[in-house]
């Protein structure tokens, strides 16, 4: 999955011509690494090492550079260098400008930065190149196309499961330069952590597909002076970085150094045309190969879960007192909150949805049915989960995989062994007819299929990626039950009241089309990216006030403010093929985020989604309070008549989502791709 690189900000200026590098002898190499590093015994223990390492080959050679020379180069960077914080759905870090561009820096910015130039070409020095070929057995790395950032993670930072396998890159590495006076602990995460993969044949083709596993099974802890090295290899390569956990308090925050990970991270890249070792086209083979491998062997049929469609007889959409009997009512009524099923109600809805194509409901569920839930939730929170993904599926519930497109625990209806609200959801209420009768009034819509599953995010573990869809569009539904506060929801001081049995009042005023506050002021009217704005809701900018009045009031009484994840995202897709629109909050444009809802108690959003909107629910942190719980639902619906205005269809802006309450490190120019370790 490529990532977007983000626009130029402000920072260290280049100069208008860049020089040349300056190359570097085998003695000036050398003598910028550790005494003995180049001694045959020693190059040969390494290659050693690497040939026999799991779950694919791999390095770590620790007080890899001359010591005082990388505490220059650590002191330069903090004084001198600047970093943009960056977030996407696959990672959340600050990161500097590709540090190629320090050939472009004026002499002033330059000499500020001379021990930081110094490493950069001993890295790409052709006795350091030479050295990492030969221990991976890789073949000629290029020593003009320099490709490398610094990295910064914080607290909550952290980089999913990715291959890195983008053009012509050979090596991934990382250099640590973690506070050398103050060692960095496993327990404040951070690691670099490598996943096994599985060769699965197709039969009907006898083509292979590399899948990895959901579990990673090599853990390499941050370091001073540690250098981690691997052959980028398509489909096989897969690694992340955990996330930099939070301290419990801010006086241990500052005893830890702040816990910064910072690292310089970065690729060798195979020869380019004039090098030795070029070879034309082999840049376009391996892109190419790429490509393929993410293909081959039709990798989607080892997807899990799997879609389960179940086609229904379609009925023609008719009005509420003539499309529900009498036991229709007394069924549903056992489910949803009564307010949901007067015609009044209902006709609401349904106007709201016609025209933004969108919505959210708070309170969705009866009040008893919901506090049945809660006790259920609550005491499977309680329980002790193993970390092994084949120890949990010996029960219903599944582990969702590959973890380069998603990881969560997953609940299919069929799967659970025993009685439990969740059960009843997915295989009494939402596959009904009554419910369908119901759905289609308020959306408007003619179902022809649905597909439930339950979904768990464990905290520090699970998230989902950007992922598109294509074909006409189709009904999405989402009802989240998730118990615990915290998660950014604007509702969230709203559920006592409702536990209270004040709940039929505050659905009735939410369910107001006019105000726009059906969706809370985070949806924008259609998940297609096609609108045109035309009006803001009032009601949304209000939303977003009183989540900040909130977030401030957290960090006064935890002294910092802890975004957990787990929110949901529909984005508008990028026309670019070589840019990713799942880019968000490294800038202030709000204009490609479509839907937006955070985790939350009792409480359904219905989405329209068209041909090419991304959505994903962002990676949640371990600073949660508990984790997310929900119950995803797709409905394939007969296409309808397009309106001859359709493109000026009105879209609501997405306010309370591209909120920027973190302090934000000023970068410099960026020009490198951004999914770096």
């Amino acid at each position: 999955m490529k990532r977007k690189a983000e626009k130029p900000v402000e920072g260290l200026k280049p100069a208008l011509k860049k020089r040349s590098k300056t190359a570097v002898t085998a003695e000036e190499a050398q003598s910028r690494f550790r005494t003995g590093l180049f001694d045959p015994s020693i190059l040969q223990q390494y290659t050693t090492t690497y040939a026999t390492s799991s779950p694919y080959k791999h390095s770590v050679i620790h007080e890899l550079v001359s010591d005082p020379l990388l505490r220059k180069v650590r002191d330069e960077i903090k004084a001198n260098v600047s970093f943009t914080p960056k977030e996407t759905d696959i990672y959340k870090i600050h990161q500097s400008g590709d540090l190629a561009n320090l050939d472009g820096l004026d002499d002033a910015a330059l000499q500020k930065l001379p021990s930081l130039l110094s490493l950069r070409d001993a890295l790409y020095s052709e006795t350091f190149r030479n050295y990492v070929s030969t221990i991976t057995g890789c073949g000629p790395l290029s020593g003009r196309k320099t490709d490398m950032a610094i990295n910064v993670y914080t607290p909550g930072c952290y980089l999913l499961c990715h291959d890195d396998v983008i053009g012509s890159r050979k090596v991934s590495y990382i250099l640590y330069l973690t506070d050398p006076d103050n060692a960095w602990q496993p327990g404040w995460g951070g690691a670099l952590r490598l996943y096994p993969v599985s060769d699965r044949l197709n039969p009907a083709t006898g083509e292979v597909a590399k899948t990895p596993s959901p579990d990673f099974t090599k853990v390499i802890p941050p370091a001073w002076n540690q250098l981690s090295f691997f052959a980028v290899q398509p489909g096989e390569s897969f690694h992340d970085v955990e996330e930099v956990y939070h301290a419990a308090s801010k006086a241990e925050l500052e005893a830890n150094a702040g816990r910064v990970r910072m690292a310089i991270s970065g690729w060798f890249h195979i020869p380019q045309p004039g090098e030795e070792g070029y070879v034309a086209g082999a840049e376009e083979k391996a892109a190419a190969k790429s490509g393929l491998m993410q293909l081959q062997g039709n990798p989607d049929q080892y997807d899990r879960p799997e879609a389960r469609p179940v086609a229904v007889e379609k009925e023609e959409v008719k009005e509420a007192e003539e499309t529900f009997s009498v036991e229709d009512l007394e069924f549903l009524v056992k489910y949803l909150a009564p307010t949901y099923l007067t015609p009044d109600t209902l006709e609401r809805v349904s106007d709201h949805f016609d025209e933004n194509f969108s919505i959210t409901l708070p309170g969705i569920l009866h009040p008893k049915f919901a506090e049945r839930l809660r006790t259920y939730v609550e005491e499977r929170e309680k329980e002790v989960l193993p970390d092994d993904s084949e120890e949990i599926e010996k029960g219903a519930w599944k582990v969702a995989r590959p973890p380069h497109k998603h990881r969560f625990m997953y609940l299919q209806p069929g799967e659970e062994r025993e009685d439990s609200p969740i059960r009843e959801l997915i295989e009494v209420l939402l596959p009904s007819r009554a419910f369908r009768a119901w759905l289609q009034l308020a959306t408007k819509s003619v179902i022809e299929s649905h597909d439930f599953v339950a979904r768990r995010f464990r905290r520090g573990k699970d998230y989902t990626l950007a992922t598109g869809h294509e074909g006409k569009p189709r009904l999405e539904m989402n009802i989240g039950f998730t118990p615990t506060e915290g998660w950014g929801d604007v509702d969230e001081d709203d559920d006592e009241e409702e536990d209270e049995g004040s709940e039929a009042e505050s659905e009735a005023s939410t369910i107001d089309g006019a105000s726009g506050k059906a969706v809370n002021g985070k949806g924008k009217s259609k998940a297609n990216g096609k609108g045109k704005e035309k009006e803001k809701s009032k009601a949304g900018k209000e939303s977003k006030k009183g989540a900040n009045s909130s977030k401030k009031q957290e960090e006064d009484e935890e002294d910092e403010a802890q975004e957990v994840g787990g929110h949901e995202v529909y984005m508008a897709g990028d026309g670019d093929d070589d840019e990713d629109a799942a880019v968000y909050k490294s800038s202030n444009d709000e204009d490609n985020i479509l839907f937006f809802q955070a985790a939350a108690w009792n409480k359904m959003t219905l989405v329209l989604r068209d041909s090419g909107t991304l959505r994903f629910v962002k990676y949640v942190s371990r600073s949660a309070k508990g984790d997310r719980w929900d119950i995803s639902g797709t409905f394939e619906i007969e296409e309808q008549d397009e309106d001859p205005d359709e493109d000026d269809v009105i879209e609501e802006e997405a306010v309370g989502v591209l909120d920027d309450t973190e302090e934000e490190f000023k970068g410099f120019s960026d020009s490198g791709e951004s999914d770096s370790d």
